[in-house]
């Protein structure tokens, strides 16, 4: 009883932070960055508020593997995905400036929809096949700038912990633009805030970076999908690991 007493206190306080905090940075932020038309200021708060919410709600934050990676390199990192903290605790910790694929809705915000374009972001529409197209191609124009791509290859969060099919999208973004793909397994966020549940418990979330991948090297988009499927699946719990052919390649 206790832990959870004490998990929705610390869920509500990261709540209550963000609350207070958002609004009050942007009204520093947002006017500079629309002034001088460089998103770096508003990109270090933005990324500093989302590392302090997860840990205000008791998350500690553990990395295993960075080393593999350029710190200066472009890449686009996949992870699992079960969790509505895995992006707070992983793209803070992504080096250099990342960019992400976006719901279109929040371009709906104007005063947002202008500092989301100022950084970078890629709005998707998932249910429009030519939208989503664009939204690849629009991908590959932000990474030649030398901005990074966090990508959740299943599309969704997965309710059992185990890996769901990937989508194709992120990895004919690999294919067409050669940036390698570093896959990254989050372990630690299923325990601590499961899909359906809106209290976290506190808990040691566990970041592991895997060597890169070149899509390059695959003769084929399908051999490239298992291969970063596979390196995700290596550091799961065995309870949580899948059977290659229980998990279909989604179209």
């Amino acid at each position: 009883m206790m832990p959870t007493v004490i998990g929705a206190v610390r869920t509500l306080a990261a709540g209550l932070f963000l609350l207070v905090m958002v609004p009050v940075a942007a009204l520093i932020v947002f006017p500079w960055t629309f002034i001088t038309g460089k998103i770096n200021f508003l990109y270090f708060v933005g990324m500093g508020l989302a590392h302090l919410a997860p840990r205000i709600a008791g998350a500690k934050i553990k990395l295993v593997g960075l080393e593999k990676i350029d710190s200066s390199g472009t890449y686009i990192f996949m992870s699992n995905h079960v969790s509505n903290l895995d992006p707070p605790v992983l793209v803070p910790l992504v080096p250099r400036r990342t960019s992400v694929l976006a719901k279109k809705e929040i371009w709906r915000i104007p005063i947002l929809s202008r500092a989301l374009d100022l950084a970078e972001i890629v709005p998707v529409e998932r249910t429009n096949r030519e939208a989503a197209i664009q939204s690849i191609q629009r991908a590959g124009e932000v990474m030649r700038h030398g901005i990074n791509m966090t990508i959740y290859p299943e599309g969704t969060r997965s309710r059992d912990g185990r890996l769901l099919p990937f989508k194709k999208g992120p990895f004919y973004l690999a294919v067409e633009t050669g940036f390698p793909i570093v896959p990254i397994t989050i372990l630690g966020t299923y325990e601590m805030m499961p899909k359906g549940r809106w209290v976290a418990k506190p808990g040691t979330a566990t970041l592991v970076f895997h060597t890169p991948i070149d899509p390059g090297q695959f003769a084929t988009m399908e051999e490239l999908m298992e291969a970063v499927r596979q390196a995700i699946n290596s550091s799961l719990p065995e309870e949580r690991k899948s059977d290659p052919l229980q998990i279909p390649l989604n179209s």
